[in-house]
């Protein structure tokens, strides 16, 4: 495109559409270029805060300690909802390991408050047997976490571990004829595990605030 003379006023100017085009493509580029990239938070500390809270208040139902009702509704809204829109975050972040995680244990805690659900209403016969082979199937899927953990860090890899020593247990304790105490001993092993998901929560929220709050080295290079 041939460049020409215009008329500006008393001034003559030389008008090259090609270098307007030019100049204005620059100009865009730079733009967006310069434009920050937005700050994503992350969802680690909500699907940590999410776990923790409702194992805890699980395993006091296990003692004995709280009521059916309170744990339904915390598993449903709180373990189960959150922590799975949790999980989907970390999906848009490319984090593999997190967003499996914490949809898996989402759904758990709803299917589970489900299952309180049905038993209290008399929907379906659920039996303890039936509670353990639903337990032993997350039990599979906690190892394979586990695994993954520890390639990452000491804190996570202590999380799974302690979820998995816990799994265990109360797959004998419902599966196992008169090993019902084996529950007991879980509840308690489990809120460990709770407190240890907290403490890795505390790590995510506070560690970009300078508070320091060490979540070890991977146990596995």
């Amino acid at each position: 495109m041939a460049s020409h003379l215009v008329k500006r006023g008393i001034y003559e100017e030389i008008e090259d559409p090609e270098s307007d085009l030019k100049l204005f493509t620059e100009i865009q580029n730079s733009l967006v270029q310069s434009k920050p990239a937005p700050t994503l938070s992350n969802p680690a500390a909500i699907g940590l805060g999410a776990f923790g809270a409702t194992t805890i208040l699980l395993q006091l139902h296990n003692l004995g300690l709280a009521g059916t009702g309170v744990v339904i509704w915390l598993a449903f809204f709180f373990g189960g909802l959150a922590q799975f829109i949790a999980g989907l975050q970390e999906f848009k972040t490319g984090n593999n390991f997190g967003s499996a995680a914490f949809v898996t244990y989402g759904a758990f805690w709803m299917a589970l408050g489900g299952i309180f659900l049905s038993i209290q209403m008399g929907i379906f016969n659920i039996s303890g047997t039936d509670i353990g082979w639903f337990l032993v199937i997350f039990t599979g899927l906690t190892f394979i976490y586990f695994i993954g953990s520890l390639k990452q860090n000491s804190a996570l890899a202590w999380v799974f571990l302690t979820l998995l020593v816990g799994f265990v247990l109360l797959d004998i304790g419902h599966l196992v004829p008169n090993a019902e105490v084996f529950n007991k001993i879980a509840a308690v092993e489990l809120i460990v595990c709770a407190l240890l998901a907290w403490y890795l929560m505390a790590h995510v929220i506070l560690t970009p605030l300078k508070i320091n709050i060490p979540a070890g080295k991977a146990w596995l290079k």
